[in-house]
C-alpha cells in the first residue's frame, strides 16, 4: 500500500463554490487589466511602482510557500525523517504559491507579453537585484514540478519513469535548496536598493538577507503546522499534533533568532527611539512583534507545543508576522517622497483575492484526486 492516498470525496462543496465565485471576480478584472493595461484597474503610481500585486503574491507570497523548503532542509539535509509524511502537501502549497508569484510577477509587468526577455542573456541588466529574483522563481518552480512529480506518477501508474525519477531526485532537492536561499535573501537585498524610501526600523544594510532568509523559514515550518492542523480537521483526519510539535519547537528557535538579530540591529544603530515614536512606523512594529512574540510564548512550553488548537494559533499568529513584517518594509512604512500615496484599488484587491482562492481551489482538486496526503494506515 502506497505511503500516500488520494482523498477521494466530493471536489464540488459549498467553500468550493464560494471560493469560485471570488475566482471569477478576480478574472474579470484580471481580463480588464489585459485589456485597458495598468493605469484604470490600478492605483499604483510614479512613487509606488508596484502595489499589493507585487508585495502579496510575490514578497509575501513566496514566504508563504516555503514549507516545502524549509521541509527539505529538516528531511533531507538534518536527516529527520519522522517529518517525511508531511512533505507532499508541503511541495504541493510550494508549488501553487510559488506558481501565484511567478503569475502575479507577469500581471504586474507593464509590457507583460515580453515576460519572455528575462530568459534571454542579451536582455538581461546583470545589475538587478530583481534579475536574480526572477531567474531563482522561475528555476524553482520548475524544481517544485519535478519534486511533486512522483504523486503524478504515482497516479498515472507510472513505476518505470517514477524508479528512474527517484535515482536523480537527490539533485533537485539540493536545487530545491539553494534556489530558495538565493532568492529569499535577494529580496532582503532589494530593500537596501530602495535605500532611504525604507522606513529605518525596516532597513538594516548589513542584516536585511539573513532577516529575510529567518522569515522565510519560519513562514514556511508555521505554513506546515497550519496546513497540517486544518487539513485533520477539514478532512477530518487523524490529528498530527504529536509530529507538529516538533516543527513548533523549530519555529520557537527561529524565531529566537530572528528577534535577537532585530532588535540587536535597532540598538547597536541607535534605532531604539523610534519605536516609542507614536507615528505609524512605531506603531506597526510593535504590532508586528507582538505577532512573533505570541507563538514564541506559546511554544517555549512543551505541554503548549503539544496541544493542537495553541500550536495553530501560533502558526496562524508567525503567519501574520512574517507577512507583516514584509507588508511593512515594502509598502506600509515605504515613502517615497512627497505627493505620493497608496491605497490598493477594489480591482487590485479582488484579483489578488481571485488568485487565491484558484489556488486553494487548486490544492483541494489535487489532494482529493491524486496521493498527496500520507496515509494513516501505513504510519
Amino acid at each position: 500500500m502506497s505511503a500516500y492516498q488520494p482523498l477521494k470525496r466530493p471536489v464540488i462543496t459549498f467553500p468550493f463554490l464560494v471560493l469560485s465565485v471570488v475566482a471569477l471576480i478576480g478574472t474579470y478584472y484580471l481580463v480588464q487589466r489585459f485589456i485597458h493595461g495598468m493605469g484604470p484597474v490600478t492605483n499604483i503610481n510614479g512613487g509606488y511602482a508596484w502595489g499589493i500585486w507585487v508585495v502579496y503574491d510575490v514578497v509575501v507570497g513566496t514566504a508563504l510557500a516555503c514549507g516545502g523548503y524549509a521541509l527539505a532542509i529538516t528531511v533531507y539535509v538534518m536527516n529527520k525523517g519522522k517529518y517525511h509524511p508531511l512533505i507532499r502537501p508541503a511541495l504541493l502549497a510550494s508549488l501553487l504559491g510559488y506558481g501565484l508569484g511567478g503569475i502575479g510577477a507577469m500581471i504586474d509587468m507593464g509590457r507583460w507579453w515580453q515576460f519572455y526577455n528575462i530568459f534571454t542573456p542579451w536582455h538581461m541588466n546583470f545589475n538587478s537585484v530583481m534579475l536574480e529574483v526572477g531567474l531563482c522563481v522561475a528555476t524553482y518552480i520548475l524544481v517544485l514540478c519535478i519534486e511533486f512529480a512522483p504523486a503524478l506518477l504515482e497516479k498515472m501508474g507510472a513505476q518505470g519513469v517514477l524508479k528512474v525519477l527517484n535515482k536523480v531526485l537527490f539533485f533537485f532537492i539540493a536545487l530545491g535548496v539553494l534556489l530558495p536561499t538565493m532568492h529569499q535573501s535577494s529580496l532582503g537585498s532589494m530593500l537596501i536598493a530602495m535605500g532611504y524610501k525604507v522606513h529605518p526600523l525596516w532597513q538594516s544594510l548589513q542584516l536585511q538577507p539573513l532577516l529575510a532568509i529567518l522569515t522565510a523559514l519560519t513562514m514556511g515550518f508555521a505554513v506546515v503546522v497550519f496546513e497540517a492542523s486544518f487539513s485533520s480537521v477539514g478532512f477530518r483526519r487523524p490529528n498530527e499534533t504529536p509530529i507538529l510539535s516538533g516543527l513548533g519547537k523549530a519555529i520557537m528557535g527561529l524565531i529566537s533568532v530572528y528577534l535577537l538579530v532585530r532588535f540587536g540591529e535597532v540598538i547597536v544603530n541607535g534605532k531604539l527611539g523610534l519605536i516609542f515614536a507614536g507615528d505609524l512606523g512605531s506603531l506597526m512594529f510593535l504590532l508586528e512583534t507582538a505577532l512573533f512574540v505570541f507563538p514564541l510564548v506559546v511554544l517555549m512550553s512543551e505541554e503548549r507545543r503539544g496541544h493542537g488548537p495553541l500550536l495553530l494559533w501560533a502558526s496562524v499568529s508567525m503567519l501574520f508576522a512574517g507577512a507583516l513584517y514584509r507588508f511593512n518594509a515594502f509598502l506600509i512604512t515605504y515613502d517615497p517622497g512627497p505627493g505620493y500615496s497608496y491605497f490598493p484599488s477594489t480591482p487590485e484587491i479582488m484579483v489578488t483575492a481571485g488568485m487565491v482562492a484558484i489556488e486553494i481551489m487548486a490544492y483541494l482538486i489535487i489532494v482529493k484526486k491524486f496521493p498527496v496526503l500520507h496515509n494513516a494506515e501505513t504510519a
